[in-house]
């Protein structure tokens, strides 16, 4: 019964803690590698089911950098309407 001893995914470390610094320190950019690094250990898990794991992380990861990135947007969206909305008003009322 000795299995071999799988090692953590280096990746989806990476992915983890540049999900978490893309909400504190670094938003974009944070959220952005995060994003990379956990699509690409994700496929390196699945390559090396046998050697590697750690796919929560690289998930974690992926999914706290998905939704910052989507909150960004979601944000600049708001407020390039709000104020479009407005400068619209205000050019109507004149």
């Amino acid at each position: 019964m000795n299995q071999p001893l799988r090692q953590t995914s280096a990746l989806a470390v990476v992915s983890l803690v540049m999900g978490i610094v893309g909400w504190t320190v670094l938003p974009f950019i944070g959220s952005l590698v995060a994003i990379i690094t956990g699509h690409m250990a994700r496929a390196d898990i699945r390559r090396q089911p046998q050697a590697l794991e750690g796919d929560g992380l690289a998930l974690a990861g992926l999914i706290l950098g998905w939704v910052a990135v989507i909150g960004s947007i979601l944000v600049v969206m708001g407020f390039l309407l709000f104020f479009g909305g407005l400068a619209l008003f205000a050019a109507s009322q004149s």
